[in-house]
């Protein structure tokens, strides 16, 4: 209350009534250890329901973690430990960013995945990895979808080390949810596959007790304990009110609540020592449980001592040696080849040195070639299993996927196509907050997919995901610079990379002609300069374009016309160059004409103010790819006429 109502901002009421929930748990049942946040197999903890921060940095406070009465007073202030929402680097003791309700959910299925995975893959006689995945969901959580998706999925997979507790308060901010929520949250659950339990009273902390203790005990299904609580609890006026949700009680209603819940001061941020001590001594008692992992590990490392440092690299996020030896390279002889083709192969090279290197698509594997050929796929019956069944739910592949990485020692990927990168954008942009190592394989990349037409046929979803901070986009030329750009995903550590790809073939670029694909690296290099001199323009381009590109460029030098030929397969790489080097692929003073079948915002900073972009700023049409093209002017006799009108000659 405190907190809050100093910042004058935020939601009071939730923390207020969970408290007990989070008193049992955190002093009775979590095992952590605030000296050491970070320890392996540490029980994790997710606060789905974000807005109730108060909640978990109050306790965070009590345990002994890293921070202090002052970080509380600093609630939602500048760079403070303890913003609106719990975000992930900000707080000792945070497991993850949340707040967009439901992301948490999948979060913590993701969580309990990456312990499964990870159990079944470096489990011996001694139990390394074995916790729970704890997470708090509110009404709110319940009724976005993305929860619907992770639950579904949790429970056909048996994941019983996870436990949630819906926080079954009856209120949003616009009222009681009777407005709008009639479902029977613990039926649904229970059809997903879900050990359910309720607890009638959130202030019963027996109750609490008893329903925690038997959700560990089903390890055969995740488990959800559905708590009746009292938004606001205590306060005289605002108890069980959607005033109570998300703004301060006033000063007034704060004393009173103080009052009326017996509570030994008013003065603000008061602790009674107590129960600090109380806190701090079941924190300590909570920490022995990684002095005994301790002597597990030793065990388990003097008996696997090359698992032990398998595990080990994996967790340090490093690379084995000599994997890069494992890309393929794409000749001549290989012909004409979908990206998304190329992109099958080189997963299936690289996979046999990458061990943690494990993924699959939301229904889509044959589409988007992402099958790991010859492993199994991970199922209820098979954790160790490296190719994954999203299902159709890409928001919740993308949630869960998150939670896949934060668990560590796993690198991710998930495949859709393109259009439907927008049914998983709350996640992708929490990735990019928490710069996750995930790899996004999005196919079917434009309107030369063909006959789908224009509601599988991309237009503004390149823009969409190029403008989201952190985020890395590659769409590659050919096969060899789709090999180059999995190299690139695999090396990025600073967020999430997006692969984009095509259905329809690409041409061969012969690097014997060209220059090599590893210019892919800095995310625009010159492909072919112009001949006989400095250009007179530049055409850049990403993906299926770049063979336009490559052709106009001949058609211009027949012509007299002095082109350079760009590839530019990630915006993002190339802005993170220096200055020369970004000079050096497009010189200054030099006109520009960029060209993708997309919309063409994007491109604007790279063109300049004088330059040229031909790209779409309407919806595709259903005919074939070749066709659609052609119709839409994404042909090298187009781009040869705009050049020539650029630089002023006939």
């Amino acid at each position: 209350m405190d907190a809050v109502q100093k910042a004058d901002s935020g939601h009071p009421g939730t923390p207020m009534a969970l408290a007990p929930l989070a008193y049992v748990l955190w002093t009775k049942h979590l095992r952590y250890n605030p000296a050491n946040p970070d320890w392996l197999n540490r029980d994790r903890f997710v606060l789905s329901a974000g807005h109730a921060s108060m909640l978990l940095y109050s306790v965070l406070y009590l345990t002994g973690y890293e921070l202090t009465l002052d970080d509380l007073k600093q609630f939602r202030q500048w760079e403070s430990k303890t913003p609106g929402h719990p975000e992930l680097g900000y707080t000792p003791g945070v497991e993850t960013t949340t707040g967009p309700l439901g992301q948490g959910v999948g979060n913590a299925v993701g969580m309990a995945v990456g312990e499964a995975h990870l159990g079944a893959v470096f489990n011996r006689s001694q139990r390394i990895i074995d916790h729970n995945v704890y997470f708090i969901a509110s009404d709110g959580d319940m009724m976005e979808g993305v929860s619907h998706e992770s639950a579904s999925f949790a429970g056909h997979l048996k994941l019983g080390k996870l436990i949630g507790f819906y926080d079954d308060n009856h209120i949003t901010i616009e009222g009681d949810t009777a407005l709008t929520f009639s479902d029977d949250t613990a039926a649904r659950f229970a059809a997903y596959g879900w050990h359910v339990q309720h607890v009638a009273d959130a202030n019963d902390l027996a109750a609490l007790n008893h329903a925690i203790d038997a959700a560990k005990a089903e390890t055969s299904k995740p488990s959800l304990i559905v708590v009746r609580s009292h938004i606001g609890y205590g306060s005289p006026n605002k108890h069980d009110t959607a005033e109570a949700h998300g703004s301060a009680l006033g000063p007034e209603e704060v004393a009173l609540t103080k009052k009326a819940l017996g509570y030994p001061s008013q003065e603000p941020f008061y602790v009674a020592p107590e129960a600090l001590r109380y806190w701090r001594e079941a924190a300590k008692q909570r920490a022995k449980f990684e002095d005994e992992w301790k002597k597990t590990y030793e065990a388990y490392k003097a008996a696997n001592p090359a698992l032990e440092k398998e595990l080990q690299r994996r967790l340090r996020g490093e690379l084995p040696d000599g994997w890069e030896k494992a890309i393929p390279v794409f000749t001549a002889k290989d012909g004409n080849v979908a990206s998304r083709a190329a992109s099958g192969v080189v997963i299936n090279a690289i996979a046999k040195t990458i061990p943690e290197l494990l993924g699959g698509s939301a229904d889509l594997a044959s589409s988007t070639n992402t099958i790991i050929k010859g492993e199994p796929s991970f199922s209820a019956e098979s954790y160790a299993g490296r190719n994954f069944h999203f299902g159709i739910r890409e928001h919740g592949m993308g949630s869960i996927m998150n939670g896949m990485s934060l668990t560590g020692g796993m690198i991710p990927y998930g495949a859709t196509f393109l259009i439907f990168s927008d049914y998983m954008r709350p996640p992708i942009r929490l990735g990019c907050i928490m710069e996750r190592h995930v790899i996004y394989v999005y196919t079917h990349d434009s309107i030369g997919l063909g006959e789908d037409g224009p509601t599988h046929q991309p237009v503004e979803q390149l823009s969409a995901l190029r403008a989201i901070p952190h985020m890395t986009l590659i769409r590659p030329a050919d096969a060899s610079e789709t090999a180059e750009a999995w190299r690139a995903a695999l090396k990025h550590k600073n967020g999430p990379v997006a692969l984009v790809l095509t259905r329809q073939k690409l041409a061969f670029i012969d690097r014997t002609k060209y220059a090599p694909a590893g210019g892919l690296a800095r995310g625009a290099y010159v492909l072919a300069d112009a001949p006989g001199g400095k250009p007179e323009v530049v055409l850049m381009s990403s993906g299926s374009e770049v063979a336009l590109v490559l052709d106009a460029q001949k058609k211009l030098e027949a012509d007299g016309i002095r082109a350079r030929a760009v590839s530019m397969p990630s915006h993002e790489l190339f802005a993170r160059q220096d200055e020369g080097y970004r000079n050096s692929v497009l010189p200054r003073g030099v006109k520009r004409i960029a060209i993708e079948a997309a919309h063409p915002m994007s491109w604007y900073r790279w063109v300049g103010d004088d330059g040229v972009i031909i790209g779409i700023e309407r919806f595709g049409a259903s005919a074939p790819g070749a066709k659609i093209f052609t119709e839409l002017g994404f042909t090298a006799d187009r781009i040869v006429e705009t050049a020539k009108k650029l630089v002023g000659k006939k």
